[in-house]
């Protein structure tokens, strides 16, 4: 009996994944909706009725909902690049020149052409062609841990099909959210009065990022798959393109995917020159509203792997491909009144807000009037009728003044209008005007995230969420507050059990005996990055004698300018900050820098550069170790480089540092440096 229903359960599970297939890769369904649940509900009770067949790749996953306590940061093989932008179809003729001189003017160049999906970038790693983790694209380099999010996606296959599949492949696409759902969305929140997504792209992007995978389930996130990032044929060692997947084409790539059950955009097109690629730019400008879901333009890209190869690529955007940005949609609306808005970095941004207006299929109500200069140059009032457009298609701004009927310019605050602290203009000619009060509510939780992050103050457990729930909840009104949190402020917290509470209670703790440097660059201040931070500790030594600091002692230090001196100088000098110094003070927070004499080192006087990853350090504490032994940290490799530390995978600073004959060493021998071996 036992045998005949594992049977059973493999056999709803082949079928269901074939109806996935149908439905989402070919868009030909052969069952209906309803029929397709009840193949589902039958496999769900199975499962249940037998615990000891449940997989990790049944179909039944992606309707069980767990909740995540946060999403860690996953290292891409291959770095995610950027797209360069283009806005006319003379630059992407410019383009195609430019591609021709890197192939020294090849005879023919074909395109393959794809809809720019406005949704948010993945990168989903199968290996033996399951499913094994997926992160958002984040910095390009690092991005989240969604993969519990991504499995509740229908159209992303837990299992790839087929046989020729790669032992390890990173599959990049694009996570969206078609129109109806998110009308239908918006509708369930409007009910229930909670705050409306602005568009499909926000919901999906707010969606995927959710902890709660039942929610995200319900929220029929879709997806196309794309671009390919590393694979290799055997385990273990990831190759680039072109060894071990018998594909010589970006064309070639797509209908692989397909064969594997990976859903591509159906509206891909292969072109056999610019002129025909360029035509279908043009229709679906003009017929891009007939689709389910949000364009805002079209991608470009080489078609055959090895000419990709040899372009090869900018620090931020591959050289063979490139995206054709649809022109921004506009319309007229009248400007009800101007408020001042505090970002998270203290600037004050003037918001015009708006009669709502439809504009690219979505009601605008404001729009961003980025500084006060930018004010003055329209000669904008309020009641004005004015010009807008979404700027790439997303965020509205107000173009020009198309009917002066307002009386007089919105005035410049020099008050901020959250927390009344001072407001200035750092410099004549910045334009930016910035609310330095390090208690301002509307910076806070930046502030508070800053504080408690890794380089500085390196509070574990208190990130994003746990930082958001605490100003929420008004537990925290500055950054002397996480030294006063109690058992029962932590407990009000969602998800908060006693193991959770002691572990971040002990690390807010631990915080205390950070180094003074850790300490000033946790505070935030204005220009004053790490080595900054480590300069001004080396050189005042404690806090007491840099709140006392003149401008004129600040002259001395190499590498700290008259910037960063007025920075340091104006944040001491604020009351609010005065207060939070006691406070901090108080709570027991070491004010004091440690001295090292220490006596030539092999970092002495160099100039010290890192790449890869590193297992025994992380890359703050290695950059402080080359500080401490007397090097100066660098981000690049250039001329004036004197060492490079490479760690496991290392990058092109790698390749760089070898073309020009720059000393390298691993992690061993910066570990026996550091101990004088």
């Amino acid at each position: 009996m036992s045998s005949e229903i594992k049977k059973k359960i493999e056999a709803l599970r082949q079928q269901i994944r074939h109806h996935d297939y149908l439905y989402y890769v070919l868009s030909q369904p052969e069952i209906s909706d309803k029929e397709y649940d009840n193949l589902m509900v039958e496999l769900q009770n199975l499962e249940e009725k037998c615990p000891q067949y449940k997989s990790d790749f049944s179909p039944t996953l992606r309707l069980s909902g767990a909740v995540l306590e946060g999403f860690k940061t996953i290292k891409h093989k291959e770095k995610m690049l950027s797209l360069e932008n283009s806005y006319t179809f003379e630059e992407l003729k410019e383009w195609e020149e430019r591609v021709l001189r890197g192939l020294g003017r090849c005879e023919k160049l074909e395109f393959v052409v794809e809809h720019k999906i406005d949704g948010l970038s993945a990168n989903i790693t199968y290996e033996k062609g399951k499913l094994k983790i997926a992160a958002t694209r984040g910095d390009g380099e690092t991005g989240e841990d969604v993969t519990a999010n991504i499995k509740t996606i229908r159209a992303i296959p837990l299992v790839l099909r087929g046989q020729d599949l790669p032992d390890f492949i990173e599959i990049r696409g694009e996570v969206y959210m078609d129109r109806s759902d998110f009308q239908v969305l918006n509708q369930e929140r409007e009910k229930k009065d909670e705050e409306l997504f602005a568009n499909p792209r926000n919901a999906a992007s707010g969606s995927l990022k959710l902890l709660d995978t039942a929610i995200v389930a319900k929220r029929r996130l879709n997806f196309f798959a794309h671009s390919l990032g590393e694979y290799s044929r055997h385990s273990g060692i990831p190759q680039n393109a072109g060894k071990g997947l018998d594909i010589k084409t970006q064309w070639e790539y797509l209908e692989k995917l397909k064969t594997w059950g990976m859903r591509i955009n159906p509206h891909s097109k292969l072109c056999k020159n610019l002129d025909e690629a360029i035509n279908y730019c043009k229709i679906w400008q003009e017929k891009r509203d007939r689709l389910s879901y949000d364009i805002d333009g079209i991608v470009f890209k080489v078609n055959t792997i090895d000419h990709q190869k040899k372009l090869g690529f900018t620090l931020k955007s591959p050289r063979w491909a490139i995206a054709y940005k649809f022109p921004a949609r506009q319309a007229t609306t009248r400007v009800i009144k101007i408020v001042s808005q505090v970002g998270r970095t203290g600037v004050i941004t003037p918001v015009a807000q708006l009669e709502p207006v439809s504009c690219g299929g979505v009601t605008i109500k404001h729009a961003t009037l980025h500084n006060f200069d930018e004010i003055k140059r329209l000669n904008l009032k309020e009641g004005d009728r004015v010009l807008i457009e979404r700027a790439g298609d997303v965020i509205p701004k107000v173009v020009k003044v198309v009917e002066s009927l307002g009386e007089k310019l919105f005035p410049i605050p020099f008050v901020c209008p959250v927390c009344s602290g001072r407001v200035i203009k750092e410099k004549q000619e910045d334009v930016a005007y910035r609310c330095i009060s390090s208690s301002c509510p509307a910076q806070l939780q930046r502030v508070l995230e800053h504080f408690a992050s890794r380089d500085a103050m390196d509070i574990e457990g208190m990130g994003e969420a746990v930082v958001s729930g605490l100003v929420k909840l008004k537990l925290v009104h500055n950054i002397a507050g996480i030294y006063e949190l109690k058992k029962e402020n932590l407990a009000r917290l969602e998800l908060f059990k006693e193991k959770k509470i002691n572990n971040l209670l002990a690390a807010i703790e631990k915080s205390k005996k950070q180094t003074l440097s850790k300490l000033i660059y946790g505070l935030g201040i204005r220009h004053v990055g790490e080595k900054a931070a480590y300069l001004l500790a080396q050189k005042f030594k404690s806090i007491d004698n840099l709140v006392k600091a003149e401008k004129a002692d600040f002259d001395a230090i190499y590498e700290v300018g008259p910037v960063i001196a007025e920075s340091v100088v104006d944040y001491f000098s604020q009351p609010q900050t005065k207060e939070l110094i006691k406070k901090l003070k108080k709570a027991g927070v070491n004010f004091k820098e440690e001295i090292f004499e220490i006596g030539p080192t092999l970092f002495t006087g160099k100039t010290v550069v890192f790449t890869g990853e590193l297992k025994n350090y992380s890359r703050s504490e290695a950059l402080s170790l080359v500080r401490k032994f007397g090097g100066t940290p660098s981000s690049s490799v250039s001329r004036s480089t004197d060492l490079v530390v490479a760690g496991e995978s290392p990058g092109s600073k790698y390749d760089k540092a070898k073309k020009l004959g720059i000393k390298i060493i691993d992690e061993k021998e910066f570990s026996r440096s550091l101990e004088g071996k």
